[in-house]
């Protein structure tokens, strides 16, 4: 029987933090750089005003269906596939809009993913897998395998977790 693997899918396939920086750019007056908003997370820069502001598009409709590919993650997830059970596991439940988005968003970017290998969930410490691969440290708290703490800004000062900084270093570690 293989061993089975949970993804994260934002920030950890799918880069949101780039769908926010672009969105960030591209609105009224910005006042921080592309260099900047790559060294310090949007709770470091802005105020909670504007980050309320910012963060209010992920309720949105279609938010979630273009956001760009990680660097490595189709290649390294595919080839995953071939020596684990592999789970996409997101939440989904804070944001009701983003069901249909990030379904079309797997089935075009992983089509090797089989719907019953998509978890559209709140709470992680439910899944029963050997790995988690995920961003959030709360995440990996609560769940029962090993944790792998996918680097993010938001998390570049969490030291409790065993951390990989990007897909090569994912394949390295489970293939």
């Amino acid at each position: 029987m293989k061993q089975r693997i949970a993804i994260d899918m934002d920030d950890v396939i799918a880069d949101t933090n780039q769908k926010f920086i672009d969105i960030y750019l591209n609105g009224e007056a910005p006042r921080f750089t592309i260099e900047q908003l790559k060294e310090k997370s949007f709770h470091e820069l802005l105020d909670e005003q504007e980050f309320r502001t910012l963060f209010r598009n992920v309720y949105e409709p279609g938010f979630f269906r273009d956001i760009r590919i990680m660097d490595g993650a189709q290649e390294v997830v595919n080839r995953l596939m071939e020596r684990y059970e592999v789970f996409i596991a997101t939440a989904a439940m804070e944001f009701p809009n983003s069901f249909a988005d990030k379904y079309e968003w797997l089935a075009e970017h992983f089509p090797a993913i089989h719907w019953r290998n998509i978890i559209f969930l709140g709470d992680k410490s439910v899944l029963n897998t050997d790995y988690l691969i995920d961003d959030l440290p709360r995440n990996l708290h609560t769940f029962s395998g090993e944790g792998l703490l996918f680097t993010a800004l938001h998390n570049r000062h969490e030291t409790d977790y065993k951390r990989v900084n990007n897909w090569q270093e994912v394949a390295g570690l489970l293939l």
